[in-house]
């Protein structure tokens, strides 16, 4: 799905493709798609993904199962202003401590949102597109573990070429939440990223720095690493880094350096972060 999850039409992916030759996506194939494509696709990267504590002895408390479901639907079958479509999209994130008794999951991330997205291109090439949202997020928790912010952000994807991506997303936050009113101190007021492919996108590497409030060079850091395991699928053995706060929510001002590892199912040109 193009917009907030883009997927390259059959013309697209086919010129995506050639690397060698460093063919671009053209416009007039991209718009189409946009007006043909399916309404529902992904957002985000969906993931399932089980790890530990980096620099710790494995253990029940400190090794768990993270995944994450994200899902966009397109609300207007034709473009709107500006040539922009409007989205509804939806994330959730969740931490599950599957060695523990009861396997309780600890942590419910709920991120659902309402945007416009904007093809960018240049010489009529397609080279990525840029999305104005409003965002909510909380755990559904009450009592002293509630957590919720909102957000009004802009973020953008650009295609450097077609085996690299650099994005960057800034908000206004709206902090409603009476336990977390200091969360711009841990999981930050903007974020930087590159992802990049292999020519044969058999491979890729992406790295996303959030930066924390403050003058400090204080930064989230998330490293990950992704293997197409069979040509033709869109499949990935993922590897995930963590390190810093904000991971999520519910402790989103406690410390966590973790890696973990398992399968990403991920938008097929690039992914939102």
């Amino acid at each position: 799905m193009l917009g907030p999850a883009l997927c390259a039409p059959s013309r697209a992916k086919a010129q995506i493709m050639t690397l060698p030759e460093r063919e671009y996506i053209n416009a007039d194939s991209m718009r189409r798609d946009f007006d043909k494509r399916p309404y529902f696709g992904l957002y985000k990267d969906n993931y399932f993904i089980f790890g530990t504590t980096v620099g710790q002895r494995p253990t029940r408390e400190n090794s768990n199962v993270k995944f994450q479901i994200s899902i966009s639907q397109r609300l207007t079958r034709s473009t709107l202003p500006w040539n922009t479509y409007l989205y509804l999209f939806y994330t959730q994130k969740v931490f599950w401590n599957v060695l523990q008794n009861s396997m309780p999951m600890t942590d419910l991330n709920f991120n659902p949102g309402i945007g416009l997205a904007k093809p960018l291109f240049v010489k009529n090439r397609f080279i990525g597109q840029v999305i104005l949202a409003i965002e909510h997020e909380s755990n559904g928790r009450d009592g002293d573990a509630s957590r919720s912010w909102n957000k009004v952000s802009l973020g953008a994807n650009i295609m450097i070429d077609p085996n690299m991506v650099v994005h960057g997303k800034v908000w206004i936050p709206i902090v409603d939440g009476e336990n977390n009113r200091d969360i711009l101190d841990y999981s930050g007021i903007y974020q930087v990223g590159l992802q990049t492919f292999s020519n044969n996108r058999r491979f890729g590497g992406s790295v996303v720095l959030v930066k924390r409030r403050g003058w400090r060079l204080n930064y989230n850091t998330t490293v990950e690493f992704y293997w197409r395991m069979r040509k033709n699928d869109n499949q990935y053995f993922f590897v995930q880094y963590y390190n810093g706060y904000g991971e999520g929510l519910l402790e989103y001002n406690k410390f966590h350096s973790t890696i973990r590892a398992g399968i990403v199912i991920k938008p097929r040109l690039f992914s939102e972060y």
